[in-house]
């Protein structure tokens, strides 16, 4: 088939083409930036634009369909030309159903926890050597791209809860008819998109009415709204409830209890123990038996920003997380004090997305910090710039997250100098954000914590 992808070079929409590439298509593509390492890997599979912008000649008669990208706006020439011309066009979202109707679809849903659980899920199936497809929202270790189409009966897909295309205003996770759906918590996010709370629950109330009749939704029990949503439906699913399993912490490793076997794990902390137990039960849908799961995860090292350790020494230990949402920073903080009791815990969050610089949702953050020894928040000026938006000031901060010993910088070299001054014995060093900290190299940073 010939396909062209608009605004290809986003995270899922550059993985889209590389895979439909590999499985024969003839891919072409437009931007009107793409930046690494989407440039390179494109540049790699030769479906690299030789230049940057909209053309509306790109778009001929013959393309068999178009894929929108999240990133095109709804006058975007080449879709404009696409629609006067009668073209097929789809959202990524929509294409990944069209290529995956006769294959069995596991969908996982939240607003937490979705990339660890798909990952969770992918790492056990590549271990047992089952034929699978994939997309997943994020880089991960053995596995080249992000999507993965081919002929494979089975397709895991991380379903994200955010907007499908500038045309197209149903959240993404509505649009894969999960055979297998789960749910790993409910906690309000995309204000700019869900204006309520209850608007928000409402879009997991719709994806339980599209999980194929007579399928399956696996709920995280320990989450009293996903309990509430799930349990008083009365779709024709059938319903597994997860939870926590018995486990311990010895010397900053964690144990299963499973079956009287004692199971060593490279990962963490009480939420991660719950994605585990998700996926140990999507596993379980498609044939995956409990030994060959447990002993299969005992080498699974996590997602990327995800709890990603990024360096260690005896007293101390730094990570980076994706954390940017209250739940998220709850569990991230949570998880790491758990882990290591005896540290005292640095912690610095970015307030980066579009909720978090909403100043009707900051407040959302209250307490979010509380488990820190060091509570540091950080906004980089630029960005409310960028966004032409009005900055927060630093009592406005202290008074949303509700702690008045929280540190706040909107520099991020005066970031960089406090945190490298700090002596990191018996201390532990946590670093939070969707964005990038104004460009701070995270590596140095962790390499001058553990040289101190």
């Amino acid at each position: 088939m010939r396909l062209h992808l608009i605004a290809i070079g986003g995270s899922a929409m550059h993985n889209m083409a590389i895979a439909l590439s590999l499985k024969g298509n003839i891919v072409t593509g437009s931007d009107d930036a793409i930046y690494e390492p989407s440039r390179t890997r494109l540049l790699k599979h030769e479906i690299l634009p030789a230049q940057m912008g909209w053309f509306p000649e790109n778009i001929t008669p013959d393309i068999d369909a178009v894929i929108l990208g999240m990133h095109a706006r709804a006058d975007n020439p080449e879709l404009l030309r696409a629609q006067e011309l009668g073209l097929k066009v789809y959202s990524y979202p929509e294409y990944i159903y069209e290529q995956s109707k006769d294959k069995t679809r596991i969908v996982v849903g939240g607003s937490h926890g979705k990339t660890t659980i798909t990952s969770m899920i992918l790492h056990v199936l590549k271990a047992c050597k089952k034929d699978f497809d994939y997309l997943v929202g994020a880089q991960l270790e053995g596995f080249d791209t992000m999507v993965k189409i081919s002929e494979a009966p089975l397709i895991v897909i991380e379903g994200d809860e955010y907007l499908a295309s500038p045309i197209d205003r149903r959240p993404k996770f509505h649009l894969y008819r999960a055979h297998i759906g789960i749910i790993s918590g409910i906690a309000w996010d995309h204000i700019n998109v869900f204006p309520t709370f209850d608007n928000y629950i409402e879009q997991f109330k719709i994806f339980l009415k599209t999980i194929e009749t007579n399928g399956t939704i696996i709920y995280n029990i320990e989450d009293s709204i996903v309990k509430e949503v799930v349990e008083t439906s009365t779709l024709s699913l059938t319903k597994i409830p997860y939870k926590v399993e018995d486990n311990f912490t010895d010397n900053g490793v964690t144990y299963l209890r499973v079956n009287e076997e004692t199971i060593p794990l490279e990962i963490f902390g009480s939420h991660n123990l719950q994605n585990l137990e998700a996926a140990h039960f999507a596993c379980k849908a498609v044939g995956i038996d409990d030994f060959d799961f447990y002993h299969a995860m005992s080498s699974f090292k996590g997602a990327a920003k995800r709890l990603e350790l990024l360096g260690k020494n005896k007293a101390t230990a730094v990570y980076k997380d994706f954390a940017h949402s209250p739940s998220k920073l709850r569990a991230t903080l949570n998880a790491v004090k758990e882990q290591y009791p005896d540290r005292e815990l640095v912690a610095v969050m970015e307030l980066h997305t579009f909720s978090s610089l909403n100043k009707d949702f900051l407040n959302e953050y209250k307490g979010c910090m509380d488990k820190a020894d060091t509570a540091v928040v950080f906004i980089n000026r630029r960005t409310f710039e960028q966004k032409n938006l009005e900055p927060y000031t630093e009592n406005q901060v202290k008074e949303a997250f509700d702690n008045d010993k929280l540190i706040f910088f909107n520099n991020s070299e005066i970031l960089v100098e406090f945190l490298s001054y700090i002596n990191y014995k018996s201390k532990n060093l946590l670093l939070m954000s969707s964005g990038d900290f104004g460009g701070v190299d995270l590596n140095i940073l962790a390499n001058k914590a553990l040289t101190m």
